[in-house]
């Protein structure tokens, strides 16, 4: 097993803990938002956390709704975050879990306007998914959003003005997943097998000139946007691109800063890592707390929030057996410099 850390970092501030299986927390506006895959029971999926304590199904009860057809209501959340600006968005990955067929009109974008707390835009992601698509992430970029397919290797464009969605980097090498390790241990599903994210983390760099990704199982690579944004580019040509960027390990979640830092999560070891724009890399914090650091969110206050989600632990990616630690905390810790200007309104 691989070396964990043994004694706890006080840095790190508990602020929530939750009765479920959390991977997702994000900040708009003074307000709080958390998401939940359902890793380890069925229920509500996105909620406003409240000052008092409440949890209340967000946008509303009706989208929350279980085995709902998808025109009003979630198939399966696995990211939330702030947009540039200043709404929710929401990815529905369109399958129920990792390796489940996508169900039609699932893969969505959902746009929510936290001042009325309405759902003001869907993308649907239809024409960009395969029939084993797990729509993980996305990161936005001006005009264009970008998302990780965890379940069928590659990368997602969306146009966020005309709607359309294209599908690039299909099958290639740097989106494809290898074994992930947790804890010194390879994920294995209820029937023994080995259980592979592709394409999952994914930051584009402040200036927004690169679109940096990887698969959960780590070796992050990084493309110049301009290629991705531009329809005409044979695909090909765009995998001639692709630039290895860093030997990562197998990773959780990422943010990034304004400087240009990458946060990355190191499953193995229980720690989180800082990749500086140089390549360089240094640790953050280390400490026994931090199982499986999920989708981290960085605020406008220079401050980490870290999901601890124990991912590794729920039954699906314990060979069936769940020994996840109740509550599942999220930490936060200041980190001294704030996010991109683009990740806040």
């Amino acid at each position: 097993m691989s070396s964990l850390p043994t004694e706890e970092d006080h840095r790190l501030t508990p602020v929530f803990q939750e009765d479920r299986v959390c991977t997702g927390v994000t900040t708009v506006r003074g307000r709080v938002f958390l998401s939940y895959p359902s890793a380890d029971r069925p229920g509500v999926q996105v909620v406003e956390a409240l000052p008092d304590g409440r949890r209340v199904p967000y946008p509303d009860a009706a989208w929350n709704r279980a085995d709902q057809p998808p025109s009003g209501a979630f198939v399966h959340v696995n990211g939330l975050r702030a947009g540039p600006d200043g709404r929710l968005w929401i990815v529905d990955s369109g399958s129920p879990r990792i390796g489940g067929a996508q169900v039609p009109g699932g893969a969505r974008l959902i746009a929510v306007d936290p001042d009325d707390d309405r759902v003001e835009r869907v993308y649907h992601l239809d024409e960009a998914v395969h029939p084993g698509s797990y729509v993980d992430d996305v990161r936005f970029n001006g005009r264009v959003a970008y998302f990780s397919d965890a379940g069928a290797a590659g990368l997602i464009v969306l146009d966020l003005d005309s709607g359309r969605a294209r599908r690039v980097l299909d099958g290639h090498p740097s989106t494809a997943g290898g074994p992930v390790v947790a804890d010194g241990r390879a994920l294995r599903d209820p029937d023994g097998t080995e259980v592979r994210l592709h394409a999952d983390q994914l930051e584009v760099s402040p200036d927004g000139r690169w679109l940096y990704y990887q698969p959960a199982s780590g070796g992050m690579s990084r493309i110049a946007a301009r290629w991705l944004d531009d329809p005409s580019v044979p695909a090909d040509e765009l995998a001639r691109r692709v630039e290895r960027w860093c030997d990562t390990p197998s990773t959780g979640g990422t943010a990034i800063d304004a400087a240009g830092s990458i946060y990355l999560s190191d499953l193995e070891r229980r720690r989180v890592l800082v990749l500086a724009p140089d390549g360089g890399v240094r640790t953050l914090v280390a400490d026994p707390r931090l199982a499986w650091v999920d989708a981290m969110w960085l605020d406008a206050d220079a401050r980490l929030w870290m999901p601890a989600a124990q991912l590794h632990l729920t039954a699906g990616l314990n060979g069936g057996v769940s020994t996840v630690e109740y509550p599942v905390q999220i930490y936060r810790m200041p980190v001294g410099i704030g996010p991109p200007a683009r990740d806040h309104a």
